[in-house]
């Protein structure tokens, strides 16, 4: 598989190109991102600029992009994973709009570990319709979205269960906890990779669920992964579920 590696001089991007040339089964063919001072081949400042051949675009960038990605996989027909967060209506409805064109793999988080609590938070939610519910999770003091896009992955998981469920996010000021609430803390401190708990709790019991990333490794081969099942697909919106199902 010929990969585009977009955003490939940021932290996920380095990440990626270390799991695919140890990994010897793919090559990454295109290096795109604007930081580049040069852009001799493979590496180019935008998408545009790549015309060759290329199975699958790999998105590590900024959700800001999200538009250039979305018209030049459209353009070219080359399936796309979107592996970043904190995207806007906009942005969001861009995305959508591409899959109805090429197959379109996107996650707030590329872990299949993740995939699993996800799975598993929901079905805590079912045995527990009155417990409380809350999300902490933990990343590095550079991450600028808050909550995470996992954390907010993981409360509308739980809200298929609680249909009625309202996010509170970073609890302040005075007034009781309402039934309802689904509470979404975040922590930026050091170099966290990423971690994110949930904690369910009754009068009786606490369940804690909690899943923890040693190494942005996982994320590289989660993406890797995606890309593999992608370019088996037809047009359409796929995300970790369906690795899961």
């Amino acid at each position: 598989m010929n990969i585009i590696l977009h955003g490939a001089t940021g932290a996920m991007g380095h990440a990626v190109d270390r799991y695919v040339k140890a990994n010897g089964k793919h090559q990454i063919i295109a290096y795109v991102s604007p930081d580049y001072e040069e852009t001799a081949p493979p590496c180019y400042k935008t998408l545009f600029e790549y015309e060759g051949p290329a199975d699958c675009i790999v998105d590590f960038s900024s959700h800001f992009a999200a538009g250039a990605i979305t018209e030049y996989a459209a353009k070219r027909g080359i399936p796309v994973v979107i592996a970043t967060t904190g995207h806007t209506e906009d942005e969001a409805a861009l995305i959508k709009a591409c899959s109805a064109k090429v197959p379109v793999f996107q996650s707030a988080n590329m872990s299949l570990g993740v995939a699993v609590l996800a799975k598993l938070a929901k079905t805590a939610a079912s045995f527990f319709p009155d417990a409380d519910i809350e999300i902490v999770e933990y990343h590095h003091n550079r991450k600028v979205d808050a909550p995470s896009g996992t954390a907010l992955m993981l409360g509308n998981k739980i809200k298929e269960e609680r249909p009625d469920a309202e996010f509170v996010l970073g609890r302040s000021g005075h007034g009781k906890r309402q039934k309802q609430d689904i509470g979404i803390s975040a922590v930026r401190l050091g170099n966290e990779v990423g971690t994110h708990e949930i904690y369910i709790a009754t009068e009786s019991q606490v369940l804690t669920l909690t899943h923890r990333a040693q190494s942005r490794d996982l994320f590289a081969e989660g993406a890797i992964s995606a890309a593999e099942f992608l370019i088996k697909q037809g047009p359409g919106f796929y995300g970790m579920e369906d690795l899961t199902k």
